[in-house]
């Protein structure tokens, strides 16, 4: 914390250094001891955003070294020795002559800031010969040392406050840039702000250069600007020697000169989008930019930084800040001024682009660019600065080579979107992040155009229920060159002007319709005839497409009341696509770039009835006896209500989606306050945004708006036929349009539409799996989607979480691990939608922010791992349903859709086992964060249990959402749902003995090392241990064994751990099994000969098609042995798809059929394998007739995964070793009658040879640690060897109490069958008892001659009930639970009845205090699946299933 021990004297300061910019402040030396003194800020630097150091200031000590009396280079010594991320605490002393206090300041959010303020000690007599203080913090400039503020806006010190008075009053005469709308004339008119160039120094980073000493009191010395690189300092005092961070001198022209305006900050951090920016969040441009615009010296820091805008009908006040974004390079004035406003024009300058006047400088289009990247890259927050600056090094380097740029995929859709955000004359943007993109920049001829809007319309229109979509084709390059769609909207209507001056038709478009008619289209002369599209292509001349009757949807207008009104004839589109409009994103034009919403009810109204148009509101009074002789009958006004209400009404009527202008009005309020807290603004063109009828009942009448354009934005441009220079004469561009042709593609085009479409609609499919099941599971899942979309598989680990907002499709495949937990590869991208869905919480601690906690416990377990099992369902239940499902008409979901993934679908379906209590909990997870970030869900949750009905619940979740998808894309008419679905039947059917081969003893091949080898197959760093002592724990009259193996980790740096952790141990299969294996491989090969795994590939190059035999990359060199002992699963039931591909090597027509049936993956399948559990061995002497080779294995078979035990040992008693507690798993399957089965891992670890090599790795269990507060009580609960990670933890606590540390109460409940024959570590418990590690000791025997059987839950609930209590409820004390599944859920129950009876509360609040502990992470759960009563467990889960489905 800042420290003023002595006002106007000495300053204490804390700043942390950052890996780039270092501390943040230059320095040079001084004549006279102490020898540092600050002689530049870094902008934006570490100094920088504490406000508290300022140039001139003596360092006097940095952390324990005094600088006081050391010489200079000791001094920068020890300034240099802060390693980044630590933080230095600084000792200065204010210049001589001035006092320095601090205030604690308040922005415009009213959030508080502490702030420094230096003032002068000695009087100052200004130009009027008053006398004041210097004070760097109030509005005296005069003689002030003043720095850059983060964003960018700078003051020089002025001479006098004379120049800055008239430099202020000549600016206020300049256009503002900003037009404030309102209703109210006596508003008074604010003060005329000059936009600041916020971006300016975002390409080099900028100082301050003291250039003499500490300027004396009252001296007013210019101070020198400079930019330096990054990393380096000033030494050397008056020379003004240049160093970098290693004291290496810089050549003088490595330093640029730049007039840079400088100015105290008054607010905490810069404002990005309107939102404080984290001080953390850095962003680095290339050195190579250029800044474009010097700033001015005529700005003043008198200017605000915000403008209050009233509400007139609530009286409230809001800030706008967000106009202080527009760029003087992007934006014109609005052309206000003091004397004129332009608000009303309609098309005014500052909206407008003329490629034959606005040609963009390089320069324009750079500055441009680089706002346009940053803007990008600070949409999600995202912190990769390094990402950001390679991007901008290419658009720079393409802009300095070619004069522009390609903006990729996902800037295109955010730009996209923006641009619609930015629009100030839209009134329906609440639903901007649901804009779907089309990209057709690919495009090069009015066929492929026409087949683009097309599929745009057909998306669009929906049936009904409208889309808000967008297609782009290509950027301008040259005008003379440009892509253009000539109608100004997809659907116009023909108007033909008359020898008598009527109009037959829409007048809006008689010149349009003329131009029609000269290209050679034939005219209908009825008032609604639809205009054919006229496309122009790179330039050339025009050609033009009538559009499909099937994708023009129109609605005939109808009265509820008045029967007559659809006689008149009036009908108008549903889709009102505006295609004329340029979209200038980033520096680019996009000249065609059509685009449509909805409509709001008076748009229709107007287009009918206003006399410019239709003018049939005379017609209507008429036919409704309304006195139409003059005007105070008020007929216009009712004939035009009712006009209005026939509108909605026959528009609600056809289920077509449009809004009444009192709802568009309310979400645009919404949209406002959403913006306003967002990005701190909205801007807004008051008079196109009050609607044209009931304006004074509508709230956005009495809001006051700033207009103000921001980029990327929507501009006007000219009719392009005003200004197109035709290639031919006009008689021959009528015979170039062959209709009998046209009319044949129009039919082709239109019958591969659907296709057509579905194959630029992009479906990510992201997997998380610790087995590789997920994997499978979307890989099927893309062959499927493959059929109709463009879909890849991605890895969640792989995925960049910044493209999330910008999917159209998600498909989520993912299993659950353990109890709860998220597979390794999914807890990064589990984590950010946890942050993601909190960005209230994005300041606190990364702890609190991802768990659920109360603020009011003692002691928060720290852990880096989210508890996803706290996350609950909390999605709405109107965005809980299947879009297909949703009605077409939901004008409150209108509204509301304003989420950061409001435009996405997704779907999930998730894998786990139903033997844990949280089952498929991590895809629960994923499921409702989607939602809760206002995802669109397509079809609910899909879950597959791996002991019953996996395969058929996901091929019926599979089948179900593809057909959701095809509908709610409009592809499910031209694609076959049940040929995609054929891909489940075998998903995997690629083997063929010509596609993959076993080569034997390669050339230049070795086998790599097991551990090498292993960490390469699992892509996990493996690490080593040998088996030192292996110890029976149970009598020898027991039919069951549990050992203790103790592992010699000395030779492995990578072994550390802490109590509670997992060890992941990779087994070796039986080698039984594997001799059955090899004798019916097909191709004999020698088991110990060498081999590798290849795959045929061809590859398409420029010299034509390359085949080649390359190595398998997940394989490696190995022999055939080693393979089936070590790499893979060959005691797991083969997967139907691995049955497919033996029923086409099968011989014989009976074990083919049988093998088919059960590739199907259903009920058969799953009946065989829970009776036979059969392994790979007992498969292949089922089916003898199945030819089997060793490359079909190879490369289908599921890789042999890790099995985790809990460490049983703390590292402080005994080091460099690992203890693990092992139940030794063997079962009969059959109910016990059929053959025996052993544990893969218990089994290798049970016969295994003292000093042999273990192949394993730590995985950290951050959820099961001791407390961080050692003396909080822990209550331990495990029975059998649940015990395990147990007694680790009383050897640490036996361990912390030798060291003397303070420990809390311990009590150990311990569940077995009998005393005399499995009470597992029963001494070394009594000797952790009399010591005082554990506090009380309780057992539960389950097998006791003449008694009955006693668990741990009961005696849970009949000797611990007190103690329970008093620790949990009163003391918030910890539980740990270790064990399986079902004696974790009777423990959960008996725990709430304790709570319930003892408490005197509900079930209900029994219940809702243990979940309460479980997101506090004081209710811990170490749950394992495979146990001794394996063969019960999935039993008793298969019933309830099968139960489940009957029902």
């Amino acid at each position: 914390m800042p420290n003023l021990s002595k006002p106007g004297d000495i300053i204490s300061a804390d700043i942390c250094k950052r890996s780039i910019g270092g501390l943040g402040f230059l320095v040079r030396e001084r004549r006279r001891k102490p020898v540092v003194i600050v002689s530049d800020i870094i902008e934006g630097g570490a100094a920088h955003d504490t406000g508290l150091l300022e140039v001139g200031d003596v360092v006097l000590k940095v952390n324990s070294v005094d600088l006081t009396n050391v010489s200079y280079q000791e001094a920068l010594y020890a300034l240099r020795a802060v390693k980044p991320g630590e933080t230095a605490t600084l000792l200065l002393r204010v210049r001589d002559g001035f006092t320095s206090r601090l205030e604690t300041t308040f922005n415009h959010q009213g959030q508080a800031r502490t702030v420094r303020i230096t003032e002068s000690s000695v009087p100052v007599v200004n130009s009027e010969g008053k006398s004041s203080k210097l004070t760097n913090g109030g509005p005296n400039l005069d003689n002030r040392i003043v720095r850059s503020t983060p964003n960018g806006q700078n003051t020089r010190r002025r001479e006098s406050v004379k120049k800055i008075e008239s430099k202020t009053n000549s600016l206020s005469e300049l256009t503002c840039g900003v037009c404030l709308s309102s209703n109210n004339p006596t508003i008074p008119q604010p003060p005329r702000v000059s936009a600041p160039n916020d971006r300016r120094q975002d390409v080099s980073q900028t100082v301050t250069k003291v250039v003499n000493d500490e300027p004396k009191s009252g001296s007013s010395k210019m101070a020198e600007t400079k930019n330096i690189p990054n990393g380096h300092s000033i030494t050397n005092g008056g020379n003004a020697k240049w160093n970098d961070l290693n004291g290496n001198a810089i050549a003088k022209d490595d330093v640029v000169d730049a007039t840079i305006v400088a100015r105290r900050p008054t607010e905490k951090t810069p404002l990005v989008n309107g939102i404080e920016k984290p001080k953390s969040a850095e962003s680095h441009t290339p050195t190579s930019v250029k800044p474009i615009h010097k700033s001015s010296s005529t700005e003043s820091n008198h200017q605000p930084s915000y403008h209050t805008l009233r509400n007139w009908e609530t009286g409230t006040r809001t800030n706008d800040t967000l106009y202080t974004k527009c760029m003087k390079a992007q934006s014109v004035a609005t052309g206000c001024t003091r004397n004129k406003c332009l608000g009303s024009v309609m098309n005014p300058d500052h909206m407008s682009i003329d490629p034959r006047k606005n040609v963009r400088s390089k320069e324009e289009k750079l500055e441009m660019a680089v706002d346009f990247i940053k803007q990008y890259y600070g949409s999600m927050k995202r912190k990769n600065p390094e990402m950001e600056k390679k991007r901008l090094a290419e658009v720079v380097e393409s802009i300095e080579k070619t004069g522009s740029y390609q903006l990729t995929e996902y800037e295109l859709i955010f730009g996209a979107k923006t641009a619609w955000r930015n629009a100030p004359r839209c009134i329906g943007r609440i639903q901007w992040n649901k804009l779907q993109v089309f990209d057709y920049r690919h495009v090069d001829n009015t066929a492929q155009m026409f087949d683009a809007i097309c599929n745009h319309l057909k998306y669009a229109t929906n049936k009904g229920n409208i889309r808000s979509c967008i297609t782009f084709f290509p950027q301008r390059t040259d005008y003379k060159k440009d892509f253009r769609v000539w109608s100004s909207q997809y659907i116009r209507y023909a108007g033909y002007g008359q020898p008598d001056g009527s109009i037959i038709g829409d007048p809006a478009n008689v010149e349009f319709t003329e131009v029609c008619i000269k290209l050679g289209w034939k005219p209908k002369f009825g008032r609604f005839d639809i205009l054919p599209l006229v496309l122009q292509a790179n330039g050339e001349d025009p050609d033009i497409y009538e559009i499909p009757p099937d994708l023009a949807l129109e609605v005939k207008l109808r009265h509820p009341r008045f029967k007559w009104f659809e006689e008149l004839g009036y009908k108008w589109c549903a889709v009102p696509a505006v295609s004329n409009v340029l979209l200038d994103i980033g520096g680019l034009e996009f000249p065609a770039a059509p685009f449509n919403g909805w409509f709001m009810g008076t748009e229709i109204a107007r287009d009918l009835c206003d006399v410019a148009r239709y003018n049939v509101l005379q017609d209507v009074a008429e036919k409704m006896n309304l006195d139409t002789r003059n005007t105070s009958s008020l007929w216009k006004d009712i004939a035009l209500v009712e006009f209005n209400v026939a509108v909605l009404h026959s528009y609600q009527s056809d289920r077509v989606t449009i809004m009444d202008h009192h709802s568009a009005t309310q979400s645009f309020m919404k949209h406002y306050a959403n913006e306003l807290k967002l990005r701190g603004g909205c801007p807004g063109d008051w008079v196109w945004l009050t609607p044209p009828i009931s304006g004074s009942i509508t709230p956005i009448f009495h809001q006051e708006v700033l207009n103000y354009i921001l980029h990327p934005s929507c501009k006007y441009q000219p009719d392009p036929w005003k200004y197109h220079v035709w290639k031919g004469k006009v008689n021959k561009v009528k015979k170039a349009i062959r209709f009998k042709e046209l009319a044949k593609s129009v039919l082709i085009m239109s019958s591969m539409m659907g296709k057509a479409m579905a194959n630029r609609v992009k479906a990510t499919i992201l997997y998380a799996s610790e087995t590789g099941k997920s994997l499978e599971y979307a890989k099927t899942l893309c062959d499927i989607f493959n059929h109709a979309f463009a879909a890849k598989v991605v890895c969640m680990d792989d995925y960049d979480i910044v493209h999330l907002e910008h999917e159209t499709l998600l498909l989520v495949v993912t299993s659950t691990f353990g109890n709860g937990d998220p597979p390794e590869n999914g807890v990064n991208l589990g984590q950010t939608l946890v942050e993601l869905s909190k960005p209230e919480e994005s300041q606190k601690p990364r702890m609190q922010r991802l768990l659920k906690r109360s603020s009011t416990a003692p002691d928060n377990l720290g852990t880096d791992k989210t508890r996803f099992t706290s996350i609950h369902n909390v999605t709405p239940s109107v965005r809980r349903r299947s879009s297909v499902a949703m009605e077409p008409i939901d004008l409150p979901d209108i509204g509301e859709a304003t989420g950061l993934l409001a435009n996405l679908r997704f779907a999930v379906f998730g894998l786990g086992s139903r033997a844990y209590p949280h089952f498929c909990a991590f895809a629960h997870a994923i499921d409702t964060l989607l939602g809760e970030l206002s995802g669109d869900r397509l079809l609910e949750i899909g879950e597959g249990d791996e002991l019953c009905g996996q395969e058929e619940s996901f091929r019926n979740w599979a089948k179900k959402v593809f057909q959701i998808a095809c509908e709610t894309f409009c592809v499910g008419e031209d694609v076959s749902v049940e040929a995609a679905s054929a891909s489940l039947a075998g998903q995997d059917r690629s083997w063929s003995p010509n596609k993959f081969r076993i080569a034997v003893d390669p050339e230049d091949v070795e086998e790599p090392a097991l551990l090498e080898g292993l960490s390469n197959f699992h892509k996990k760093k493996v690490s080593g241990c040998k088996l030192k002592k292996r110890t029976n724990l149970q009598s020898g009259e027991q039919d069951r064994g549990t050992i203790l193996v103790e592992f010699d980790s000395s030779s492995s740096s990578e072994i550390k751990y802490l109590p509670g952790d997992h060890i992941g141990i990779y087994p070796c299969n039986q080698t039984e099994i594997v001799d059955r294996i090899l004798e019916r491989l097909h191709d004999k090969v020698d088991e110990k000969a060498l081999i590798q795994l290849q795959i045929f590939e061809q590859r398409t190059t420029p010299l034509g098609v390359i085949s080649n035999w390359l190595p398998d990359k997940r394989l490696p060199a190995c022999t055939l042995r080693t393979a089936f002992e070590r790499y893979f699963d060959i005691t797991t039931c083969p997967t139907p798809q691995l049955l497919k591909i033996f029923a086409d090597c099968a011989a014989d027509d009976k074990e083919k059929a049988r093998l088919l049936e059960l590739s199907e993956g259903k009920s058969e399948y799953e009946e065989w394998k829970f009776h036979f559990l059969p392994n790979l061995a007992e498969v292949l002497a089922e089916f003898p007739s199945v030819r089997v080779e060793a490359s079909l294995l190879l490369s289908q078979l599921s890789p042999l995964q890790c099995r985790y035990y809990s460490i049983s040992s703390s590292t402080d008693v005994y080091p460099n070793e690992v203890h693990c507690t092992v139940a030794i798993v063997s079962y009969n399957t059959q109910g016990g009658s059929g053959t025996k089965r052993h544990g893969v891992c218990s089994s290798y670890l049970n016969r295994m040879e003292l000093g042999s090599d273990i192949c394993c790795f730590i995985r950290p269990a951050t959820s099961f640690h001791l407390p961080k507060n050692s003396s909080a009580p822990c209550l331990l609960i495990g029975p059998g060897t649940g015990i395990a990670p147990f007694r680790s933890f009383w050897q640490q606590r036996m361990y912390d109490i030798k060291q003397g540390k303070q420990v809390g109460e311990v009590a150990l409940l311990f569940g077995c069958r009998h005393p005399d024959r499995d009470h597992l570590y029963k001494d070394e418990i009594q000797e952790a008892k009399n010591c005082g590690a554990i506090t009380e000791y309780h057992t539960a025997f389950s097998r006791l001659p003449g008694q009955p059987k006693q668990y741990v839950q009961h005696v849970l609930k009949e000797q611990l009930a007190d103690l329970a209590y008093d620790w949990l409820l009163k003391n918030s004390g910890h539980v740990y639970i270790c064990g399986d599944v079902t004696m974790a859920d009777d423990v959960n129950n008996a725990l709430m009845e304790v709570l319930e009876k003892k408490a005197n509360i509900s079930k209900k609040e029994a219940r809702e205090h243990v979940t309460k502990m479980k997101e506090q992470g004081l209710y811990h759960e170490d749950i394992f699946g495979v146990t001794l009563r394996t063969y019960e467990v999935n039993k008793s889960v298969r019933q309830r299933h099968v139960t489940s489905k009957k029902k």
